[in-house]
């Protein structure tokens, strides 16, 4: 499969989301990192969202709830090439009603090579990286033969 690339300038768009018991440890890790996320645009799901804004003071754009299909709106931007960044703190020890929106979220984000962070430790390696504060141009693969593809039943 042949690659594309997309630029991805200095200002990234960033969208940042994490499951109820990992809120604190996300509000913690952007306090910290509150000056560099202030040069970048930020879009979270709905509670997070607001938890965001209230500690950050900064512009937060807010989706839905993760349950009611916050998950699934940031899978869509990041498909629209509207995410270059995910911050997704998630709780791996609690069963959530939304785990199959929570999966497709993570693997939309394989499939369009966008990095992502699962945790603190990911978050401030990959946010300490000398490629945040630069453009960097993501490499995917060509998906446009997928809309071409041959269905064997010959009824569609």
């Amino acid at each position: 499969m042949d690659l594309r690339s997309f630029n991805i300038g200095q200002k990234k768009k960033i969208a940042l989301v994490a499951h109820d018991n990992k809120k604190a440890d996300l509000l913690e890790w952007a306090r910290f990192n509150r000056d560099p996320l202030a040069e970048h645009y930020l879009c979270s799901t709905g509670t997070t969202g607001r938890l965001l804004q209230e500690e950050l003071n900064l512009p937060v754009v807010r989706l839905q709830s993760g349950p009611l299909g916050g998950d699934q709106q940031i899978g869509a931007r990041i498909a629209e090439g509207e995410i270059d960044f995910l911050v997704f703190f998630w709780d791996p020890l609690e069963p959530h009603p939304h785990d199959p929106d929570v999966k497709a979220l993570l693997r939309i984000a394989v499939v369009w090579n966008v990095p992502v962070a699962c945790n603190r430790a990911s978050a401030e390696f990959m946010f300490s990286s000398p490629l945040m504060s630069g453009e960097y141009m993501r490499l995917f693969p060509d998906y446009a033969a997928c809309g071409n593809r041959k269905i064997p039943n010959e009824r569609y």
